[in-house]
């Protein structure tokens, strides 16, 4: 099937994917960023900041960024790396992945240019194939190393979710877990609570965390299902009602719908010779949930994959 793309008000290529029950996806050729996901309701998944600016060579603040070769500020590249930023373009040759239906497949790559070799002297190649299937998103990253020598990068996928109301949220499967808290440089602490909810600002990247997480929406009567394999790290954000002020692409109430779960190698860098190739995975999925809080079974949140 052709791919269905088009040209967005902000004249940024745009490819739509469907598939048969309904739901949709919105990716663009530039960050290589997935900015809509809807289900089989046509209700919106992921969250957009209300001013987000859709020009380069700003990044844009919503769906799912791609942070590369740096997360964050851990390093002298710009804030989360340079991928999400730059436009990337059709993969031809996206092997040795099983070939997809391109009805619901994207494949795009990212290629080190002139411009970034300056500020990463590093030659590479992201490969990110995303796929949309019944109530579900996976995205597959691939990093190869197509230097002479070996280099090391950190990684995530920065998941801007949809939430009715932050503060009636819950995050389980990361309890007592260690994780870096970014409120207090980087302090590493334990989480102590059962389950992680929402009062004020959150910045903590948790360590060593299970392949599933949940994120129990109890006003939509909705949860996210985050299942991850070779991302170790999580990254649990909100900005809160202070820092949404200060970011000048953020509406200063979108704090209120969003939360931020990272699937992420932040802890340890990868570290790839020549030739070698990294392979990581993402899969989003929603489940209703009537159940009240505390009764999802922790043994199944960490089983991972089925």
């Amino acid at each position: 099937m052709p791919l269905n793309i088009v040209h967005d008000k902000g004249g940024l290529p745009r490819i739509i994917l469907t598939e048969p029950t309904g739901s949709s996806a919105e990716v663009l050729l530039y960050g290589g960023q997935v900015v809509s996901w809807k289900n089989e309701r046509r209700e919106e998944l992921l969250f957009v900041s209300s001013k987000a600016v859709w020009k380069p060579p700003k990044a844009i603040r919503g769906g799912i960024p791609v942070c590369f070769p740096q997360f964050g500020n851990l390093g002298s590249l710009e804030q989360h790396g340079f991928a999400r930023n730059r436009l990337w373009s059709f993969d031809n040759d996206p092997s040795p992945l099983p070939p997809a239906n391109n009805q619901s497949t994207v494949d795009l790559i990212l290629k080190s240019t002139e411009e970034d070799l300056k500020t990463w002297p590093r030659g590479f190649e992201l490969r990110l194939r995303i796929s949309l299937s019944a109530g579900k998103l996976t995205l597959t990253p691939r990093v190869r190393n197509v230097d002479s020598k070996a280099f090391s990068f950190t990684f995530a996928l920065h998941n801007y979710l949809s939430v009715s109301d932050i503060s009636e949220v819950r995050v389980e499967g990361l309890e007592t877990l260690d994780y870096f808290d970014n409120l207090m440089n980087r302090e590493r602490c334990t989480e102590q609570a059962d389950a992680i909810t929402f009062d004020g600002e959150i910045d903590r990247v948790y360590l060593s965390t299970p392949t599933k997480i949940a994120i129990i929406d109890h006003e939509k009567k909705r949860t996210f299902e985050l299942r991850k394999d070779g991302m170790p790290d999580s990254v649990v954000w909100n900005p809160w009602d202070k820092k949404a002020k200060a970011l000048q692409d953020m509406g200063d109430e979108d704090y209120k719908t969003m939360l931020c779960v990272d699937s992420a190698a932040i802890e340890t860098p990868i570290v790839l010779k020549p030739f070698e190739e990294w392979k990581s995975r993402q899969e989003l999925s929603t489940v209703s949930s009537s159940y009240c809080s505390g009764q999802l079974d922790p043994r199944r949140v960490l089983h991972g994959f089925h």
